[in-house]
């Protein structure tokens, strides 16, 4: 298994080494970590000096446009790995992720497996208004996920190992869609990734295993809802793509099923614990309410954009780079 780490700012210096750190320490060795910096030379020269001497890591700059999707399929093409995993650079892994993520692959259907990630607020705790149902927003496993290890329509980038096989047979990242360095915090190039892969390999199976854990950090900047408003409204931008690449009935299947049932218990169980003077219950039950407009807004915008050829994106073949 090769593990990739798309890195771009040395704001997050430390937390580059952590997340390095805990995939040396792993029960299951990695065959190699790679650490794709984007288009950040200082950035690039730093990280080659930190680990000229280590064998196991090995820094690389991304090949294509600026952006997390060009810079994993960076990280795809040189790998060595038959199993390719993904850590977010401001997290870390729990010392069995990879033994767990190795396990999901007994079955040869089995095209990606994706863990659980856990937030660790900046000030410490959840603030009292976020509510659970969107820590996606924070990169998060959010509740509405189910428990254990079960089939899903897609994982969760940040968490998250494919087959090599499952990039021959549906192609890379999509450019265009998902996080550019420090634009719109846009998405769901996983989510995608993910659609075309089934379709490419009708019987592919894609699971969530939550004994699969890391830990990823939340800055400070994240825990206000003036981000939370602009991350709601990112997704819907992104969503719209998805819809556009890969048609709304498959695009939307989850959503429909998160917006109708787990965001109104979400509401309801803020309203209740409002009532019960539970802190934070109706900021909660105000701020799920808001995340649904907003992200329904961005969705609208996107799709207007989408028809208009304002929004492009595309899908190019990842091969192994000649060695």
């Amino acid at each position: 298994m090769s593990v990739v780490i798309c890195v771009y700012t040395e704001d997050r210096w430390a937390d580059i080494l952590a997340a390095v750190s805990s995939v040396r320490e792993q029960s299951r060795p990695a065959l190699e970590t790679l650490l794709v910096v984007d288009h950040n030379q200082a950035l690039l020269d730093r990280l080659a000096g930190e680990y000229k001497e280590a064998g196991d890591v090995r820094v690389l700059a991304n090949a294509g446009p600026r952006g997390l999707s060009a810079g994993r399929n960076t990280g795809i093409a040189a790998s060595r790995g038959e199993v390719i995993a993904f850590l977010d650079d401001d997290a870390v892994a729990e010392r069995d992720w990879l033994r767990h993520f190795a396990a999901g692959y007994a079955d040869p259907r089995v095209m990606a497996v994706g863990g659980r990630t856990v937030p660790v607020w900046a000030s410490g705790r959840r603030p009292a208004w976020f509510p659970q149902e969107f820590d996606w927003v924070v990169g998060c496993t959010y509740r509405g996920l189910p428990p254990g290890r079960v089939r899903v329509r897609n994982v969760l980038g940040g968490n998250a190992s494919f087959r090599r096989t499952a990039f021959d047979a549906a192609g890379g990242f999509a450019t265009g869609i998902g996080r550019d360095g420090d634009k719109r915090p846009l998405g769901c190039e996983e989510t995608e990734l993910c659609i075309r892969l089934t379709r490419a390999v009708p019987d592919a199976v894609l699971l969530i295993d939550d004994r699969a854990v890391i830990h990823h950090r939340v800055p400070a900047g994240r825990e206000r809802f003036g981000y939370f408003r602009t991350r709601t409204y990112a997704e819907g931008l992104s969503k719209a793509l998805v819809a556009r690449s890969v048609g709304a009935g498959k695009g939307l299947e989850s959503e429909r099923r998160y917006a109708t049932r787990v965001l109104p218990a979400g509401v309801a169980r803020g309203l209740r614990d409002a009532v019960l003077a539970r802190p934070g219950g109706a900021g909660r039950a105000g701020a799920i309410v808001a995340g649904v407009l907003m992200a329904a807004g961005g969705y609208v915008v996107g799709s207007v954009r989408a028809r208009r050829g304002g929004a492009t994106f595309s899908v190019a073949p990842v091969g192994r780079e000649s060695r």
